[in-house]
């Protein structure tokens, strides 16, 4: 005889609807990543004809994921993924552009290939420009499954509703966290540790921009917190280390954390003081 417990999860599998694994859409993102670029693929294509099979195999996948989900999708499940391989040229274009972005703005960038291979700044803009896209599509879960899935891969969270224009450059990245109603402009460049986020968390707030907007030609270092969707940071602009913002700061503005730090130098080795951690 079976537990009550097994009997009421049973109850729970046996009234939902069949869903396709997580795993199955983020086999389909990184397929599309290896699409576009072949530091990325799994395999060497000897031909167009293969190449465009290779494609339509993906499509064919992301629509089974769909169809499983169609009766929550405002379009029927082949519809949906035949708009959203209209706009793979657009989103390709953006991730180039992004590329390059990250390779002019970090010294230590040799190549492109390095870039599209092995940074988590450029891992993370490129799951979040599909994921973004099937938001745009209103495809629900999915978009925030690539986006948890970018997480743990990059340690970057970007939400899929924000919206981020071209030639982005995440440096580092680790701790990053970009809210859903946040909207950034062309060439912004940010370091890791930075927070753009909301003052209110109440579900009060899910339907109103709480977010901040960054213009164009923004850099923000290590660290800053820039809070509030009425918060917006003027073009042009550099934000320091630790700054808390939650308020706008006009175009060409430089704002700073100045921290206490005090120096001391002994003359005398043995007045320097011991400390025990």
């Amino acid at each position: 005889m079976s537990s009550p417990f097994i009997k009421a999860l049973f109850q729970q599998h046996h009234r939902a609807r069949h869903q396709v694994p997580a795993s199955a859409i983020c086999h389909v993102v990184e397929g599309v990543l290896g699409l576009f670029f072949p530091v990325l693929a799994d395999q060497r294509f000897e031909s167009e004809r293969e190449l465009e099979a290779y494609r339509n195999s993906l499509q064919s996948d992301l629509v089974r994921i769909l169809t499983g989900m169609e009766e929550l999708l405002p379009d029927p499940a082949e519809t949906v993924v035949n708009q959203l391989v209209k706009e793979l040229p657009l989103i390709y274009e953006d991730l180039i552009a992004d590329a390059h972005a990250i390779l002019a703005g970090d010294p230590a960038a040799q190549s492109l290939e390095e870039v599209i291979r092995s940074y988590p700044g450029f891992k993370a803009v490129a799951i979040y420009r599909l994921a973004h896209a099937l938001h745009q599509l209103q495809v629900p879960l999915l978009p925030r499954i690539l986006s948890a899935y970018a997480q743990a891969k990059t340690g970057i969270d970007i939400h899929p509703g924000a919206e981020i224009g071209s030639h982005f450059c995440i440096d580092h990245g680790t701790g990053i966290v970009i809210g859903e109603t946040c909207i950034i402009g062309d060439y912004v460049k940010i370091y890791q540790g930075v927070t753009l986020g909301a003052l209110s968390v109440t579900k009060a707030m899910a339907k109103i921009k709480r977010h901040p907007t960054i213009e164009h030609h923004v850099v923000i270092y290590a660290g800053a917190t820039i809070l509030g969707g009425n918060t917006v940071v003027g073009a042009y602009s550099i934000i320091g280390g630790n700054v808390w913002l939650t308020e706008s700061v006009p175009p060409y503005s430089r704002v700073y954390h100045r921290p206490q730090i005090d120096v001391r130098r002994s003359a005398n080795p043995s007045e320097s003081i011991d400390f025990s951690i």
